[in-house]
């Protein structure tokens, strides 16, 4: 037996040179998988300054240095890259976007998920932007539903006091522009859950409105939130 058997960590054989080397390379690996923190995932190409002790979940067409180690975790290890392979129900965190991550066996999953031996999965799955208010009746914002959710609620919380005519506004979609609330304040702070009384499939994508009620809107900011379940196919 040359390594262990759930992180291939490299063993000391029997009358072995240079064991040193064994054992750091072991140690390496389990710095980076004990309490794993991903810079970024699904990366193909490798940056272009290593950093030692630095971790990447690599994409499905890794290129340069990352030839052949499609969905490993490459670890910055003395000015080169050092690899191991995930194992399904390990988790890490993503440095880059600020989530927990599962590793489902295909890929690396938020947080939430639930996932069958093909690969099929169900997550829950909450994204947010800060969207700045601009000048008219109604904001047609860069937040957009994915297709192919079951969403639960479209939530929102006013950053900076909305100015303008407006007395109150209204948050929804093109053709229902009230459906996750109406009469929400202006002043920094004010809030809509935007809890729907059933969760709603979307099978095309579809923009958050923004609109003034009792007059336009001329500023502010709202930062708004969607919370849904996400569905991955089972595998072939």
């Amino acid at each position: 037996m040359s390594e262990t058997a759930n992180l291939a960590l490299p063993l000391v054989q029997a009358s072995q040179a240079q064991k040193h080397v064994t054992v750091n390379e072991a140690l390496i690996r389990l710095d980076a998988a004990a309490q794993l923190v991903l810079e970024a995932v699904d990366l193909d190409t490798p940056p272009v300054t290593v950093v030692d002790g630095a971790c990447y979940g690599i994409g499905t067409v890794p290129t340069d240095d990352w030839v052949g180690h499609a969905g490993q975790v490459a670890v910055g290890d003395n000015g080169g890259w050092s690899f191991f392979d995930p194992r399904r129900g390990w988790r890490a965190w993503n440095a880059g976007s600020g989530r927990a991550l599962v590793w489902s066996g295909a890929g690396w999953r938020r947080e939430g998920l639930d996932a069958a031996a093909s690969g099929a999965s169900a997550r829950f799955e909450t994204i947010e932007i800060l969207h700045t208010i601009s000048a008219g009746p109604e904001n047609t914002t860069a937040m957009v539903i994915p297709a192919g959710v079951t969403l639960f609620a479209a939530s929102a919380r006013v950053v900076t006091a909305i100015t303008g005519a407006a007395s109150t506004w209204r948050l929804g979609e093109a053709g229902a522009t009230d459906r996750f609330g109406s009469g929400l304040g202006l002043g920094a702070g004010s809030f809509g859950t935007g809890l729907l009384g059933q969760p709603q499939g979307y099978y095309t994508p579809s923009p958050l409105v923004i609109t003034g009620e009792g007059g336009d809107l001329a500023g502010g900011a709202v930062r708004l939130a969607l919370h849904y379940i996400a569905f991955d196919l089972p595998g072939g």
